[in-house]
């Protein structure tokens, strides 16, 4: 299935949580903190403004954005976990320096 947010929307990939902890203790899935960093999936094409033109979006698919603890909705797409919640709730972008991207390569 194919799905695409209206107005200022946005659809999230939740990154996935540490397995242990700094101590090397194993948590389990009901007690981990969900993690408020993502990936953005999808955005809708943007809001209107009070004449009607069209505002688009400060975020793109593919960018890692960090969110408030409580924002979005959780929503199942095709077996998968996503969250939507609009442009707003999003607190800004994660950009990748030089060093944190050698460490991902």
């Amino acid at each position: 299935m194919k799905f695409r947010p209206l107005h200022d929307r946005v659809v999230i990939r939740r990154a996935e949580g540490d397995l242990k902890s700094k101590g090397g203790i194993i948590i389990p899935d009901t007690a981990k903190e969900k993690p408020q960093e993502g990936e953005v999936i999808a955005v809708g094409p943007g809001s209107r403004d009070e004449s009607g033109n069209v505002i688009p979006l400060d975020v793109k698919a593919g960018d890692l954005i960090l969110f408030g603890k409580w924002s979005g909705t959780e929503v199942r797409i095709d077996g998968e976990d996503l969250l939507i919640m609009k442009e707003s709730d999003i607190l800004g972008i994660v950009e990748k320096t030089g060093s944190a991207a050698r460490k991902v390569a």
